[in-house]
């Protein structure tokens, strides 16, 4: 009967773990947040600042011994206002108002000029001409020297040389040099302009002839004035059609229905209920109709009165007989009347069905008509523009072949050559913006490149689950890294050693004053409940688990989490501190609460809470002592009880994974509120998953600057491929909050 307790109540946790896990994943895909983390990345660059500096400083110094070192440069120049407007440009543009060509100068230098101010063409003549003075200069190395740009219609000209005469005297000859070009070039291109005007005019002239022609012979052919009103007419006479069309059909199938209507009632029975609108306007048919009706009516009489075989009956039945045919006759030449008037509408449809069709294919062919009559007139417009356009250009060249004024002026002569030496100061500015953004990019990849979890987001963006609660850093704890560290090197089966470095740690851990630290942190809450408190000390660190534990009673508002497992990914991560206060804060909240240390290979509550580890978890499953005999009470919450792991066992596995373990759980779930399990790291080791296996869920305890996300990464696809529920993740060791002060607060 027990054992089928047992079950069912084990049954009812799995499905809490199934109904958890599901809201967990849930909650985990509503959460999934992008975008860019910039405090993370100011973090980052916080962390790495020494990096940053020291490239901030080599970038700057060599900057600066870069602009101490170099050579002075001298450099001059000159500016020119290309193509202004002038006199005879103004004549120009009167001329040629309506080419847009020659409307005003163009708003930009085309970078084809610029090659040219920078072709041998140009330069080769000046450097003949000071070879005699400076041997060394020649074509390339003017243009090395030489800077153009342009911006609007202004050419900017520099050059840059070491000797400031030859600078002056480069550019000097550079000046003349453009003005002769800009001279040469615009009398060049108006000569061009001319002859090509002069070519291009006969056969523009006798394009727009031949087009002429070709308009009077198109129309001559089809007859066609003016295709648009011819359009519109046959477009009228398209809809009248089609109007007169739509009324036929409609008239035609309203006498097809009235003609099915009247068939089905001549098909029936004589009888005055016959509607027909037909049979009702002819008067012949209504007449003979009456009288039917008036011998039914004496055969009615009658037959009140006499029998049926009288010959009074008899005779009215045969007068009635004799009606019958002509009554039926008056039926066919109605339907013939109306068969008639269907054959004439039909014939009348189609009629017309043949005119709609000879109007659309007139619509088509007149569209043909009309696209051939718009494109010849649109080439009879445009040749005319053309034409138009070279006998106005033609004028306006023959004006300005006629001037002889520098198109092109000096704008801003060029000075005095000046040292452009490197500016020390300025360069060591821009070497220091260099450096520090060349230091914040060589931060940022070694920081990405150590792969370490540093913030809480960084976690949660890892995780895809809920963050339970944060732990903040507390400098007044031991650190279980420091721990980690001297462990580190000693083999697994050497447990003996490793024992004994754990007993000398927990030694360390009783001079930090551990258990001292807890006391001073619950003093106010142990004291006596009538005594009126003023005040009461708190931490932030303790806090932090009251509310985590309020977290995960809110998982499960319906059925209570009963039992949960604490682990990390990796060793150091906060876990068994993590467990520890956890456990005091539910108990402190009077739940009745038990801290087993599953954690069969490294256990460290013990040495937390400087209890003896003679007996504990692992004699009390591999022995038949009692449980009262190795539980173990804490000094500081009464509700708290603690199983230590006790004597490390050669296979833990083998024991986690007994039967005796489970029951044991089964025990310890009902005789407690809850009931937290310390155990190994996920990774490498499946004691946490065969204890996890049996509890309601599991959480995730993360050390920040402690756990690479491949390592959590990795811990939480080990347990997404099990049945096992993952309440969330406890950050731990977070520096937004650092504490180890207590504080106090006043009541009111």
């Amino acid at each position: 009967m027990q054992s089928e307790q047992n079950s069912q109540i084990y049954h009812q946790k799995s499905d809490v773990k199934r109904v958890l896990s599901t809201n967990v994943s849930s909650a985990s895909l509503n959460d999934d947040e992008g975008g860019l983390k910039f405090g993370n990345v100011l973090q980052s660059l916080q962390r790495r600042l020494p990096v940053i500096a020291g490239v901030t400083i080599v970038v700057t110094s060599l900057a600066v011994f870069k602009s101490a070192t170099s050579k002075p440069i001298y450099q001059s120049g000159f500016e020119i206002l290309a193509k202004p407007i002038t006199e005879e440009t103004r004549v120009i543009s009167a001329v040629t108002l309506n080419n847009r060509d020659t409307e005003e100068p163009k708003d930009t230098i085309s970078p084809t000029t610029l090659k040219l101010l920078k072709s041998p063409k140009i330069l080769n003549p000046i450097s003949e001409a000071l070879k005699s003075k400076y041997p060394d200069i020649n074509y390339d190395s003017l243009v090395d020297g030489l800077a153009i740009k342009a911006e609007n219609q202004i050419l900017s000209v520099s050059y840059q040389d070491k000797n400031s005469a030859k600078v002056k005297a480069v550019l000097d000859l550079l000046s003349k040099a453009y003005l002769d070009y800009s001279l040469e070039e615009r009398l060049s291109d108006v000569q061009q302009g001319i002859d090509f005007v002069n070519s291009q005019l006969p056969q523009v002239q006798e394009r727009a002839g031949k087009l002429q022609d070709k308009l009077q012979t198109f129309r001559q052919q089809y007859n066609l004035i003016d295709p648009d009103s011819s359009s519109k007419q046959l477009a009228s006479e398209t809809t009248t059609i089609s109007q007169q069309k739509l009324e036929t059909q409609v008239k035609l199938d309203e006498l097809r229905s009235l003609f099915s209507d009247l068939s089905r009632q001549v098909a029936e029975p004589v009888n005055e209920t016959k509607v027909s609108s037909i049979l009702q306007e002819n008067s012949r048919y209504q007449a003979i109709l009456s009288q039917i009706q008036t011998v039914d009516g004496q055969i009615a009489k009658e037959l009140s009165i006499f029998q049926e075989n009288t010959d009074r009956v008899q005779a009215l039945r045969d007068q009635r007989a004799n009606l019958i045919p002509l009554l039926r006759l008056e039926e066919e030449r109605a339907k013939e009347l109306v068969a008639s008037r269907i054959r004439d509408l039909e014939a009348r449809l189609e009629i017309l069905s043949e005119v709609e069709d000879k109007l659309n294919q007139q619509v088509k062919q007149l569209s043909i008509i009309s696209r051939q009559y718009t494109d010849i007139q649109q080439e009879i417009k445009i040749t005319n523009e053309n034409l138009n356009q070279f006998l106005t250009k033609r004028e306006a060249l023959r004006i300005d072949a006629g001037q002889r004024k520098t198109p092109w002026q000096i704008l801003t002569p060029a000075k005095d050559p000046a040292s452009s030496s490197a500016d020390i100061k300025k360069n060591g500015v821009l070497g220091g913006i260099l450096g520090l953004l060349l230091g914040s990019g060589v931060a940022l990849f070694l920081d990405r490149l150590s792969n370490l979890l540093r913030t809480t987001d960084e976690v949660k963006d890892i995780a895809k689950l809920p963050i339970l609660g944060i732990i903040p850093f507390n400098s007044d704890l031991y650190s279980d890294e420091d721990t980690d560290e001297i462990l580190e090197g000693i083999p697994l089966n050497r447990s003996l050693m490793r024992n004994e470095t754990s007993s000398a740690i927990g030694k360390l851990t009783k001079i930090m004053n551990f258990k001292s630290w807890i006391n001073r942190s619950h003093q106010g809450l142990d004291s006596d409940s009538n005594a009126i408190q003023p005040y009461y000390m708190t931490s932030i660190f303790l806090e932090s688990f009251r509310s985590l534990y309020t977290n995960i009673r809110l998982l499960s508002p319906d059925e209570e989490i009963r039992s949960l497992v604490i682990s990390s990914s990796i060793p150091s991560e906060g876990k068994s501190t993590t467990s520890l206060y956890l456990a005091q804060a539910a108990a402190a909240l009077g739940k009745r609460v038990l801290l087993v240390d599953a954690d069969l290979r490294r256990p460290k509550l013990h040495d937390r809470l400087l209890l003896s580890n003679a007996l504990g978890l692992s004699n009390l499953i591999s022995t038949d002592l009692n449980f009262d005999q190795v539980v173990q009470r804490s000094s500081i919450e009464p509700n708290l009880s603690i199983l230590t792991s006790g004597q490390v066992p050669p296979d833990p596995t083998r024991l986690l994974s007994s039967q005796k373990m489970q029951i044991l759980m089964q025990s310890f779930q009902e005789n407690f509120d809850l009931v937290i399990y310390d155990t190994p790291p996920l990774l490498g080791l499946v004691d946490s998953k065969l204890i996890a296996a049996r509890t309601d869920g599991i959480v995730m305890v993360v050390g920040l600057d402690k756990t690479k996300a491949s390592n959590l990464t990795q811990a939480l696809e080990l347990l997404s491929n099990s049945p096992i529920g993952i309440f969330g993740i406890i950050v731990n060791g977070s520096k937004d909050y650092v504490t180890g002060v207590t504080e106090t607060y006043k009541l009111y």
